[in-house]
């Protein structure tokens, strides 16, 4: 076993920049554990897991089992993922409360047109969002990505009845959930300040989005981007 004052001065400066670097793990777990695991006695586990880890790393290069660029390569990579696996919960998150939105705005769609538009956009949007919930619930429950809700496995059905197959239904279901949301944005609404006795006429109403807050706004977009991000991937993935 070689101590660190044996160590040469250039193999010293690796050292340092290892344990540096390990330093920023544990941090970093500490970040993504206060985020995403409530649950105190499990955070503390995690924390303690990947301290251990990263202790690890570093006792391997002071005792020259492994370089210290083979540490740093080795902690950055577990760097990478638990960012990987803290975007992947994020992104799930997304989903299921974008599909509350939709939910909620569907039932609005309702409501507010007197059912006129309930079977053409209010309903659908409902279907969406609770399937939406449904897919990004339980992949977040059960760690898993490939969840398929009964909804999206009827665009799979009717997808194959035209010849085509999940690639297909999939593009469908993500096409579908896009124009339903730059519907929901774009509807008119009732001013809030909007009160007539009888009927209202057209300058009582304006556009969603402009009534809706920056914060709303945002999540939708980055929800829409997450939607078209998945869309392309997987166009991607099954043209190679």
């Amino acid at each position: 076993m070689r101590l660190l004052k044996d160590i040469p001065e250039q193999s010293s400066c690796d050292y340092w920049a290892v344990c540096k670097a390990a330093g920023n793990l544990s941090n970093q777990a500490g970040t993504l554990a206060a985020r995403h695991i409530k649950d105190g006695t499990l955070r503390l586990q995690f924390n303690r897991e990947v301290a251990y880890y990263a202790r690890g790393i570093v006792n391997d290069v002071a005792h020259g089992d492994k370089s210290a660029e083979q540490g740093l390569k080795d902690i950055k990579d577990e760097q990478n993922s638990l960012l990987s696996q803290s975007w992947e919960v994020t992104q799930k998150g997304i989903g299921v409360i974008a599909g509350a939105f939709q939910v909620a705005t569907g039932a609005g769609i309702c409501y507010g047109s007197a059912g006129m538009l309930c079977t053409f956009m209010g309903v659908p949007m409902m279907l969406h969002g609770t399937n939406n919930m449904y897919e990004n619930g339980r992949n977040l429950l059960e760690r898993r990505s490939n969840t398929q809700g009964p909804l999206r496995k009827g665009y799979h059905a009717i997808a194959k009845w035209r010849n085509g197959g999940e690639l297909e239904g999939n593009m469908a279901y993500g096409a579908m959930d896009l124009a339903l949301s730059i519907y929901g944005i774009r509807r008119m609404v009732l001013k809030p300040d909007a009160w007539r006795l009888f009927r209202y006429v057209e300058t009582d109403y304006v556009r969603a989005y402009k009534t809706a807050g920056q914060s709303s706004l945002i999540f939708e977009g980055i929800s829409n981007s997450l939607t078209g991000k998945s869309m392309y991937m997987e166009y991607r993935n099954d043209d190679e």
